[in-house]
């Protein structure tokens, strides 16, 4: 099982030591550092930062968001900064959710989910593979676009530039199993929220056979303490913010998964707490034990007994969320 640092996307500000952690991961034999991106800062920038100064640790995004640009513009994203890295890119790809999309990015959330994903791949496929000018007549990506509020102008194009790699990695968020079982089928590495090696039927059957080669990249706070409880409180933070206020009380996919995994009562809670207001009585209704399977926390012991239970199942990288230079050492060491 391969290592991965996931830092995350900046909060206030930027982290002052992302680009120390990142040398150290590299230094440990970590595979690969990532970013994401919410309605702030935005996830390729702060990577590039990380490329110019490591030199061999792979470098992806988990996630950068599709509405956020179209196909063809985050193709040139991840072929721009694979050839500046040498090589290293992993493209990580989430639809995110209706309020992040229409609220932020001001376009309509999908009709159809499945269908604006597939469409986004096979775009970016195109880009990469640059086999000719790229072409779709896609419901939400159409190449050149013919809709009737354009000037009819529009010319089929290939990219000036030659990618570096025409089979880059593309890899996708997907928490539904429909979803899931499409990233099996379309993509090259899925990027699982909450993992609980004791409970992989969440996702559905998708994931039974997987194709040689697919990456399992599933993120998990990483935190060596001595007292497990308040070790997981900065899980259970995230979890309340997630389940709470990530997504609309009708439609939050990350609540929906949480009910998936045999918490549905409290994930309804939660929700009720955080839109009521009441902020930290969500974080605090969030289950310990629904924090502990989805992280590794607690003394050295403890995780090294843990860590056995995500090398048994599919799992091919584990991305360690937040750790401190010490938690991402032990990791490195328990793994060797």
């Amino acid at each position: 099982m391969r290592l991965g640092l996931a830092l995350g996307y900046w909060g206030r500000g930027p982290s002052p030591d992302q680009v120390e952690l990142a040398r150290e991961a590299e230094r440990l034999g970590y595979d690969s550092v990532w970013t994401a991106e919410s309605w702030g800062s935005d996830a390729f920038t702060p990577l590039t930062w990380i490329a110019a100064r490591t030199s061999t640790i792979r470098l992806g995004t988990a996630v950068a968001q599709m509405a956020a640009r179209s196909p063809t513009t985050t193709a040139m994203h991840a072929l721009t900064l694979d050839h500046l890295s040498g090589g290293r890119m992993m493209l990580g790809l989430g639809l995110s959710g209706p309020q992040v999309v229409e609220g932020w990015y001001g376009r309509p959330f999908p009709g159809s989910p499945l269908t604006a994903t597939r469409e986004y791949v096979d775009v970016v496929r195109q880009v990469l593979r640059r086999q000719g000018p790229v072409e779709t007549d896609g419901r939400f990506h159409p190449l050149p676009y013919r809709g009737p509020d354009g000037t009819g102008l529009g010319r089929a194009l290939k990219s000036i530039t030659h990618p570096l790699r025409p089979d880059l990695p593309v890899l996708l968020g997907a928490e539904g199993p429909r979803n899931v079982a499409q990233t099996v089928r379309i993509a090259d590495g899925w990027l699982p929220l909450y993992w609980s090696p004791s409970r992989p039927d969440a996702y559905g059957p998708g994931i039974e056979e997987l194709p040689e080669g697919f990456r399992v990249a599933p993120m998990a706070r990483v935190k060596v303490c001595d007292d497990v409880s308040e070790g997981l409180l900065a899980v259970k933070a995230m979890l309340g913010f997630y389940i709470g206020g990530m997504g609309h009380a009708t439609r939050n996919f990350h609540a929906d998964l949480m009910a998936r995994m045999g918490y549905e009562e409290e994930a309804r809670h939660i929700q009720d707490l955080f839109l009521a207001g009441r902020r930290e009585e969500a974080v605090l209704a969030v289950p310990d034990a629904f924090a502990d399977e989805i992280s590794l926390v607690g003394p050295r012991e403890r995780i090294a007994e843990r860590l056995e239970s995500w090398r048994k199942g599919p799992v091919t990288d584990l991305l360690a969320v937040a750790p401190d230079q010490t938690s991402l050492r032990v990791l490195a060491e328990l793994n060797s």
